[in-house]
C-alpha cells in the first residue's frame, strides 16, 4: 500500500481537479457507518429500492 503524508502538496494533486461528488463519495464509501447501513439494505434485498430514510440519512439524491 503506497504511503500517504497529508502534509504533502504532492499527496493531493489527483484529487484537485475531482468534482465535488467524487471526492463526497470517496469519503463516504470509507464511512464504516455507511457501510454498514449499506450492506443491511443489500442483504434485506432493497438494494434497487432505496428506502428515504436512508436517503435522508447520508444525504444521498439518485436520478431516476
Amino acid at each position: 500500500m503506497p504511503e500517504f503524508d497529508w502534509r504533502t502538496p504532492e499527496s493531493y494533486k489527483r484529487v484537485q481537479d475531482a468534482e465535488i461528488t467524487a471526492i463526497a463519495w470517496e469519503y463516504l464509501r470509507r464511512n464504516p457507518d455507511y457501510r454498514r447501513d449499506y450492506e443491511e439494505m443489500v442483504k434485506a434485498g432493497r438494494v434497487h429500492s432505496v428506502t428515504a430514510g436512508f436517503r435522508r440519512r447520508w444525504g444521498l439524491c439518485f436520478r431516476s
